[in-house]
């Protein structure tokens, strides 16, 4: 398996002493700085098309190797078939099918998140809506996503590297047209993330 940046994962995976933090430091500014291009000029770009011009960059925390951190995948079983029916922004509902749980140890304390995926698609990326401490004060009060690389395939007890300094806001946190998934309760982290972005126009003047 591997993670959203392409690397390969280990059972080791997730520390700083097992990878380059230069090169993943280097790689994610430029991951940053093409989001910040998309948002500002893209036709697609979520910010409202009067809002463009004065587009000034999304809001970050300081990239964190602490808080990317290795995960223990636990497959849930096809047969459950577990599906989750979350609420939108919008007073929606979309639903998403339960595929694994990701547990992983930060800040010295162990800690679990559900790994979804659309029903009705057969898509390889599991994701994993979230919200933490930060959630509605450094970030958006809607909470923010992560995007995790996988085959198609999911192995029990494989190692996954969930790298926080990913997390994004939804499309919604720029503009109301967008509809998007609540994270559901089981997915309320009792911790602080202080990584990925914050919410939009925080640390501003």
């Amino acid at each position: 398996m591997t993670d959203s940046d392409g690397d390969e994962t280990g059972d080791d995976a997730g520390t700083a002493a097992d990878f380059d933090v230069d090169a993943w430091r280097e790689e994610l500014t430029a991951k940053r700085a093409e989001k910040d291009e998309f948002f500002a000029s893209h036709p697609h770009s979520p910010v409202p098309e009067d809002e463009r011009d004065a587009f000034d960059g999304l809001s970050y925390f300081d990239p964190d190797p602490d808080y990317r951190v290795a995960a223990t995948l636990h497959v849930v079983d096809d047969d459950d078939d577990e599906i989750a029916r979350m609420e939108t922004t919008t007073g929606g509902e979309q639903r998403y099918r339960k595929v694994g749980e990701l547990t992983f140890e930060l800040g010295g304390e162990t800690h679990a998140l559900a790994a979804y995926r659309p029903t009705g698609e057969d898509r390889e990326t599991l994701f994993v809506p979230f919200r933490d401490k930060t959630t509605g004060q450094q970030t958006y009060g809607a909470g923010r996503y992560m995007d995790l690389e996988a085959e198609q395939e999911l192995v029990d007890g494989e190692t996954v590297v969930v790298d926080f300094n990913l997390a994004y806001t939804p499309f919604c946190g720029f503009s109301d047209a967008y509809a998007c998934p609540l994270p559901p309760e089981e997915n309320w982290l009792e911790t602080v993330v202080e990584a990925g972005e914050q919410k939009p126009g925080f640390g501003e003047d």
